[in-house]
């Protein structure tokens, strides 16, 4: 689970329909990118990004430790 978007998703009041269709995707799409279970390609991460407003290499960084993870959140608050 991706932690860290559905919070900004939240953040920004957003349902994942909402988010899915500013980003130009299906919802379906976007629940699996948001759960973990699927990664974005490149333009989908930077539609996200630009949407819920976060840098989109995020999608692509090696797996963040759990602190570093809590820090991106705290930052988002």
């Amino acid at each position: 689970m991706r932690m860290w978007l559905k919070t900004l998703r939240l953040q920004n009041k957003f349902t994942q329909k909402q988010t899915a269709q500013r980003s130009n995707i299906s919802r379906s799409y976007y629940t699996h990118i948001e759960a973990g279970v699927k990664n974005p390609t490149v333009e989908t991460a930077k539609d996200i990004a630009s949407t819920l407003g976060f840098e989109w290499t995020n999608f692509f960084e090696e797996r963040c430790s759990l602190k570093e993870r809590k820090n991106l959140e705290k930052e988002m608050l």
